[in-house]
């Protein structure tokens, strides 16, 4: 998100305060792709712990680190009423083994349009829309990409449920994705063979060991249009530390599976994220 836009919306609401009136972790963590959910799958959630009439920013910064390739993203978003998320992410993914890199800059909204994590009984439901822009587009042309830029929209629903795993709340999340992404868009969109949008499923649960501490899993399915090498699902285990309204830690487990032809990657996450 840039400068411009920033400071054209403190101007244009005058009535918003920056505040934190929600319970804290309810506003998740930052995705690799910048929106508030987990690590790798976007949830309902509205990033930072403005509440009705309040505003907050988010930065983020994390790393993925599997066998063969490691990924850098970083970004910000912003909080306006919980009812909006507009963020900015930009990845960069290093070809480790092989030499090289990929970029990518993906400019999001999130819109909160019904329900509540805690307090209704519908989950929280909210629509998102993710444009990604593929900054080094010769290598994913001449393995078959048709498009440098791409967009996804998706559905999320977000619930907390109470006393559920030894007394523990549980939190789960389904996402249902529309994209036509070679690697979430690092390796372009769609192939000369294939260019439709395909519906694909994300999931996370977590449990709330206790105020400010989160164990969970996430999987996260993508398409396969590429011919030269078969693209897998994502899976993760996280912890995710909100030490205060402030500042979150963020480790995982993940596994990537296959890409671009090279064997399993498993590897980590780590993520710090700063909240005002």
């Amino acid at each position: 998100m840039s400068c411009r836009l920033l400071v054209f919306v403190l101007c244009c609401w005058p009535a918003i305060a920056v505040a934190g009136s929600k319970i804290i972790g309810t506003g998740g963590v930052t995705t690799i792709e910048g929106n508030a959910g987990g690590g790798i799958v976007p949830w309902a959630v509205i990033n930072g712990y403005a509440s009705s009439d309040e505003w907050a920013i988010t930065a983020f910064g994390g790393r993925v680190a599997v066998n063969d390739f490691s990924l850098i993203s970083g970004g910000v978003a912003l909080n306006l009423d919980n009812s909006w998320e507009f963020s900015y992410a930009r990845q960069r993914f290093a070809l480790e083994s092989i030499g090289g890199s990929l970029s990518q800059d993906i400019f999001s909204v999130k819109y909160h349009l019904a329900g509540e994590l805690l307090y209704t009984a519908i989950p929280q439901i909210s629509v998102g829309i993710q444009h990604k822009r593929n900054l080094d587009f010769a290598l994913p042309a001449a393995v078959g990409a048709r498009r440098a830029n791409g967009t996804d929209f998706y559905l999320a629903a977000s619930k907390v449920l109470f006393h559920q795993v030894a007394g523990r709340n549980l939190l789960l999340n389904g996402t249902v994705r529309a994209t036509r992404a070679n690697q979430t868009g690092l390796l372009g969109f769609g192939s000369s063979s294939d260019n439709q949008y395909e519906f694909v499923f994300e999931g996370s649960a977590a449990v709330l060991l206790n105020y400010n501490l989160a164990v969970g899993i996430e999987y996260k399915q993508k398409p396969d249009k590429l011919a030269f090498a078969a693209e897998q699902h994502w899976r993760d285990i996280f912890v995710a530390w909100f030490i205060n309204k402030n500042v979150s830690v963020t480790g995982a487990y993940v596994d990537l599976g296959h890409i671009a032809g090279q064997g399993s990657q498993t590897g980590y996450y780590l993520a710090l994220e700063a909240t005002w």
